[in-house]
């Protein structure tokens, strides 16, 4: 049997930059620690509403307390050179002042990745051993499509130290870092019955 890592087309970050420009409209690709992963644009509605529901919340919150935080979704790059990464995260929190034109942060304080089949174990280890190094990420959030269900890890003091398990509409998120917290009932609004 061959070896798994000489099926994926490896690359450093310079590299993958200049392959960009050359991307069909319809794909989506990313890179993971020097691999390249292309996936066609679209997903089911579940994690679009998810999605944008997410993203609204921190939102609203960020406005209401007149934060420098501002969220992000899917289409807006995650990029780290010394990690050979490009990741367009489901949603991405990033505090404090923006370059213009600005296409990419290399500064999260908080990913979310929605759950898929397709996805999961992506997000689950690959993306989560380039995520951890990411010296501003303060939490990573995982959360299921099916059902209210999310799986938090917390960086404490520099150290990833905490993980958390949500279950049900009545559960809260809380993101201290960002002084936010949302109730899984309004993540997952208008996607199941709660």
């Amino acid at each position: 049997m061959g070896n798994a890592s000489a099926e994926f087309e490896m690359m450093d970050f310079d590299d993958f930059e200049e392959l960009l420009a050359d991307k069909p409209r319809n794909e989506r690709w990313e890179l993971i620690g020097g691999r390249v992963v292309r996936m066609m644009v679209g997903a089911r509605w579940e994690h679009a509403q998810i999605v944008n529901n997410i993203s609204r919340q921190l939102g609203n919150r960020f406005e209401d307390a007149n934060s420098s935080c501002r969220a992000f979704t899917e289409t807006f790059y995650m990029k780290s050179r010394p990690l050979d990464a490009a990741m367009l995260p489901d949603v991405l929190v990033v505090c404090g002042d923006l370059e213009p034109g600005a296409t990419s942060i290399d500064n999260p304080c908080v990913l979310f990745e929605v759950l898929s089949p397709g996805t999961e174990a992506r997000d689950r280890f690959e993306k989560w051993r380039v995520y951890q190094q990411l010296p501003a990420l303060q939490h990573y959030v995982l959360v299921a499509r099916d059902r209210a269900h999310l799986e938090v890890y917390d960086r404490t003091d520099g150290v990833w130290n905490g993980f958390r398990v949500l279950d049900g509409p009545d559960a809260i998120l809380d993101l201290p870092a960002i002084g936010v917290s949302l109730p899984l009932r309004a993540i997952y609004r208008r996607v199941l019955d709660l």
